[in-house]
């Protein structure tokens, strides 16, 4: 995947000109877009590998308050043998029929679909790319309006959700206490007023500016959109790299002017000062330290995957990794509520891209999938063995009623 496939139709570089940094982009795309990113079945999946998660890295939310760890966790210990409030799965289960908000937090490595976006936004050079699913239901607010210290791409990838956004816009905010601490009647003064509603559907992209104020409520009875936040390198990475410079200097080791009160001393320390902040100036010009600060800003992104232990050992050549779900041969279903009719003696399935002409025994089996979210061969093949069931998915596909996940 690239920035193009993401933003298609718009142009990158129409993007970059008009808004980037500028102002929001909804991108409308079909409900194929994104569906090899993320699914349910993917979701449970990796809820279920159980000691990969704990109370910071699934979070959850109910009616725009934090539930707390302890009313979805339990007392265990991690794969790094240490303490941790782990997430139950009955307790989950209880918050879902609730319907709680979940947060699955820094997802953007644990699966080939879910890095595929972030890979994306990092080769173009955008900064660092870090993900949080969020999974809603409907009439159950998760945030007020808020602000983020990042870039924001939402993907949508099941079913809606109205997003708010607002005209206010925060001063390039930071993950710092003097913005986390604001307060909710700070950010309800400072949203200003409603710019524009924007209902984002399964295959849409949702692009905001750091600082942007925002806020969502799914439609429907479950929505998914994965939140991928961009942390672009900004001008305290360059301080920083200062800080590191200057610890080599002397003059930066050397203790400041003692202060007594007077005249002579306030002087001391003001020309030192001078002096200081004149050394840095010549250091942020240093053709060393601005190659440094280049490569930085080149380098700005995650480093996930690429492990192949056969390739390492000269076993089998290297292979590419699949953007697909682990077991490759899932369909999400984006025909729902589509169903195959009888036209005299002959059984044809209608969808937005063709008309699909069908076996009695092909109707029944279209029949049973499309009801479904989710389909895999093995489980076409179980219901309906009278099928060839490689071939009926591969037409469905073909046709618009289904999509690889």
């Amino acid at each position: 995947m690239t920035l193009a496939d993401l933003l298609h139709p718009v142009d990158p570089a129409r993007f970059f000109a008009e808004f980037h940094d500028r102002q929001p982009l909804h991108v409308r795309g079909g409900a194929a877009k994104f569906a090899n990113v993320l699914s349910w079945s993917v979701i449970d999946r990796l809820l279920n590998q159980t000691h990969i998660w704990t109370s910071q890295s699934l979070k959850m939310q109910m009616d725009g308050q934090p539930v707390p760890p302890e009313a979805y966790c339990l007392r265990a210990t991690s794969r790094d043998n240490a303490p941790v409030l782990q997430p139950d799965a009955r307790k989950l289960r209880e918050w879902a029929a609730k319907g709680a908000s979940f947060v699955l937090n820094d997802v953007d490595s644990l699966t080939p679909g879910l890095a595929s976006v972030s890979e994306a936004l990092e080769g173009a050079n955008l900064g660092r790319a870090q993900a949080n699913v969020y999974v809603s239901f409907q009439a159950h607010k998760a945030f007020p309006a808020h602000f983020d210290t990042h870039d924001v791409w939402a993907v949508q990838v099941e079913g809606e959700k109205t997003w708010n956004i607002w005209s206010g816009r925060a001063d390039y905010p930071i993950p710092h206490p003097a913005f986390r601490s604001l307060g909710q009647a700070h950010h309800d003064r400072a949203k200003g007023v409603l710019r524009e509603k924007v209902l984002l559907k399964a295959g849409d992209l949702l692009y905001l500016p750091r600082g942007w104020y925002h806020d969502a409520l799914a439609e429907g009875p479950a929505s998914v959109h994965v939140a991928y936040g961009v942390h672009a390198p900004i001008g305290l990475d360059l301080a920083n790299l200062l800080v590191e410079r200057a610890i080599q200097d002397p003059p930066f080791r050397q203790p400041l002017p003692r202060q007594d009160g007077t005249p002579a001393a306030q002087f001391a320390l003001t020309t030192r000062a001078a002096q200081l902040g004149q050394r840095l100036a010549e250091l942020a010009r240093d053709p060393q330290v601005l190659q440094v600060l280049a490569r930085q800003v080149a380098e700005a992104r995650y480093h996930r995957g690429g492990v192949n232990l056969l390739a390492a050992r000269g076993l089998e050549p290297e292979r590419a990794e699949e953007a697909a779900s682990p077991e490759g041969s899932g369909f999400r279903v984006l025909a729902a509520g589509a169903k195959p009719v009888r036209r005299g003696t002959d059984w044809v399935l209608k969808t937005p891209a063709a008309t699909l002409p069908l076996t009695p025994p092909e109707a029944e089996a279209a029949g049973w999938l499309l009801a479904r979210r989710e389909v895999d061969a093995a489980s076409l093949r179980a219901a309906h063995p009278g099928v060839d069931a490689e071939n009926l998915l591969t037409r469905l596909t073909d046709a618009g009623a289904l999509a690889a996940a």
